[in-house]
C-alpha cells in the first residue's frame, strides 16, 4: 500500500496509513482517533497510559470476606440486649435482681450444672450506663467488622469472644458472678486492632482505647477486667485466623481454625471445673 502524501510526522505512529494532527501530551507522538486516550488535559497514547498506570501507587485490596449487606447481626444483638435489659428492669420488684438476672447471670460455681450461662450472661446488663456504653461501642465497631467479615464470621467472633470472657472469669475470678457484653465487646476491640494492623492502617488510636478501657477495669470497682482480657485475646486470635484464611479455597481450614479455638476454650473450662 502506498503511503499518503504529506509529512510522515502527521501520521499515527501505530497506524502509518492514518493521518492525524493530534499529539500525545506526554511523548509528543502523533496518534489517530482510535489510539487516543482522553486525559485530564488533551490526549495520551496507549504506551504512555500504561507507563503512568505502572507508576501509580498500589492500593490495598479492601478486607472483604463476603458481600456487604449492612449490619443486621449487629442490630439484632443490640436489640436482644435492649429487650433483655427491659424485661429484667420490669421484673426487679418480683425477682431479686430481675428475672433475666436469675436466669442468665454467669456464676463460675454453676458452670458444671448450667454451662449455658457462660454465653447468656453476655446479653445481660444491670445498669443503664453499663448497657449504654456496650451498645454504643457495638454500634461503632460491630457495624464496621460485620460489613468486612460478613454476618456468620462476625457472629462467631462476637459469641466466641463473649465465651472467652466467661472462661477467663472462671480461671481468674472463680468466686465472682458476672454479666454484660464487655467480654464480647473487647473481642471486637482485639479483632479490629489486628485487622487494622494487617491492612497497614494506624492502630495507635484503637490501642489507646483498649489500654484505657483495660485500665478502668483495674481502677473502677465491680468491673471484670478478667472478662475484658479474655475477650480481647481471643478476639484477636479469631481475627488472626480469619486473616490467614481469606481465600475461598481455605474455607475448610478457616472453619477448622475457629473450631480449634472453641475446643481449646471448652477444654480449659472443663479442666478447671473438674479440678475445682
Amino acid at each position: 500500500m502506498s503511503q499518503p502524501a504529506g509529512n510522515s510526522n502527521d501520521f499515527c505512529y501505530r497506524h502509518p496509513d492514518r493521518r492525524s494532527f493530534i499529539l500525545c501530551q506526554r511523548c509528543g507522538r502523533t496518534v489517530c482517533p482510535e489510539c487516543q486516550v482522553q486525559a485530564a488535559v488533551g490526549v495520551q497514547c496507549p504506551e504512555c497510559v500504561r507507563e503512568a498506570s505502572k507508576a501509580m501507587p498500589k492500593v490495598r485490596r479492601p478486607l472483604r470476606f463476603g458481600r456487604n449487606s449492612g449490619a443486621p447481626v449487629t442490630y439484632a444483638i443490640m436489640g436482644i440486649n435492649a429487650a433483655v435489659f427491659a424485661v429484667n428492669f420490669l421484673t426487679t420488684s418480683i425477682f431479686s435482681g430481675g428475672l433475666m438476672y436469675q436466669l442468665f447471670v454467669y456464676a463460675p460455681w454453676l458452670t458444671a450444672a448450667e454451662p449455658w450461662r457462660m454465653l447468656t450472661s453476655v446479653f445481660l446488663h444491670a445498669q443503664f450506663l453499663h448497657i449504654l456504653f456496650n451498645l454504643y461501642t457495638l454500634w461503632i465497631f460491630g457495624r464496621m467488622l460485620e460489613q468486612s467479615l460478613g454476618k456468620a464470621r462476625f457472629l462467631a467472633l462476637y459469641l466466641i469472644s463473649g465465651f472467652a470472657g466467661s472462661v477467663a472469669v472462671l480461671l481468674l475470678a472463680p468466686n465472682t458472678a458476672v454479666l454484660g457484653a464487655s467480654g464480647a465487646v473487647f473481642g471486637l476491640f482485639g479483632a479490629f486492632a489486628v485487622i487494622q494492623r494487617r491492612l497497614g492502617g494506624n492502630s495507635v488510636q484503637i490501642l489507646v482505647v483498649v489500654g484505657l478501657n483495660l485500665a478502668l477495669g483495674f481502677i473502677i470497682p465491680n468491673i471484670s477486667w478478667q472478662a475484658h482480657l479474655g475477650g480481647l485475646l481471643i478476639g484477636a486470635a479469631v481475627a488472626a485466623v480469619l486473616l490467614a484464611t481469606r481465600e475461598r479455597r481455605q474455607r475448610t481450614l478457616q472453619i477448622a481454625g475457629i473450631a480449634g479455638i472453641v475446643v481449646v476454650l471448652i477444654a480449659i473450662a472443663t479442666v478447671r471445673v473438674l479440678t475445682g
